[in-house]
């Protein structure tokens, strides 16, 4: 594809942007660094060819209702390290699993999320758009998938959806708090404010910068955001592989998302990139056993 340096210098400016909001807010309130490695979280930087950690995206997109419980358990009986899933917010401020801003694609219902109240959003089939066999599935809220990931030892990613404010990343922490998985959940966003929030109320919880450019300094970046882990679309990271070694000289841990084919598998792993979001989970876990067993 062709080089556009006006997008190139736009999106430069856009992570610049948010990386000055963090400041600000980090400033504001006092947050002092998160206190936990990245290595309790996310295991030790990987070497090229090594394989990265698997993180069932939204739940187990592949085999499930994206986003149900349903999907989340299919993931974790299978004994999957992390499940990643998008957490947004309904009009009375609960925290739900759901991507969209709408309903509209994996329910039955209309309408925008934050338009709709939590008995709402509850009334709405999630899962017989999927197959029939999940009719009847529901939008869980985040503690009811929380209490699920307490049950096992995985680990999960919180993709916080849209723009957060204080109150709303308080009710998001505060689950997790309750229920002692600050060392096994990380918060995960494009909005980097949103991280500076959970930064200034937590130092355990971990915060993950998603991004689907790099900046030209991404260790750079992602120090002044005070995380420990970029994510990162996968094309990024292709134009640009010099930047996995870069990170990993600063400590800091690279997911790609999202991936599913065995060719993006191994462009990847031949980087020696950390982790790997995919919607198939179950293949990505025989390619990476048949890759082992080949060498």
């Amino acid at each position: 594809m062709p080089l556009d340096p006006a997008r190139d210098r736009l999106a430069s400016l856009v992570v610049a942007c948010a990386l000055a909001a963090v400041a600000v807010v980090v400033a504001v309130v006092g947050a002092s660094p998160a206190r936990v490695s990245a290595g309790e979280l996310l295991g030790d930087t990987r070497d090229p060819g090594e394989a990265a950690f698997i993180a069932s995206h939204r739940g187990g997109a592949a085999v499930a209702p994206e986003n149900t419980l349903e999907a989340v358990r299919i993931a974790l009986d299978a004994g999957f390290s992390y499940v990643e899933v998008d957490v947004g917010r309904t009009a009375d401020g609960h925290p739900v699993l759901l991507h969209d801003a709408t309903v509209d694609r994996t329910t039955d219902g209309t309408g925008r999320l934050d338009a709709l109240d939590l008995a709402e959003v509850r009334s709405l089939d999630a899962g017989s758009w999927y197959a029939p066999e999940f009719v009847g599935a529901r939008v869980p809220t985040l503690e009811e998938f929380l209490d699920v990931l307490g049950g096992t030892d995985a680990r999960a990613l919180l993709e916080l959806k849209g723009e957060w404010d204080e109150a709303g990343v308080t009710r998001v922490l505060a689950a997790i708090r309750d229920r002692a998985l600050d060392d096994r959940v990380a918060t995960a966003s494009f909005d980097a404010t949103a991280l500076a929030h959970v930064a200034a109320q937590s130092d355990t919880v971990h915060r993950m910068l998603i991004l689907r450019r790099l900046p030209d300094d991404a260790a750079r970046a992602a120090a002044e955001a005070g995380v420990r882990a970029l994510i990162v679309d996968r094309a990024a990271v292709i134009d640009r592989p010099a930047v996995v070694d870069e990170l990993h000289d600063a400590g800091i841990r690279i997911v790609v998302y999202t991936l599913n084919t065995d060719r993006d598998w191994g462009e990847v792993t031949a980087l020696g990139v950390d982790g790997i979001i995919t919607d198939d989970p179950f293949t990505l876990s025989d390619w990476q056993e048949g890759v082992a067993l080949s060498r």
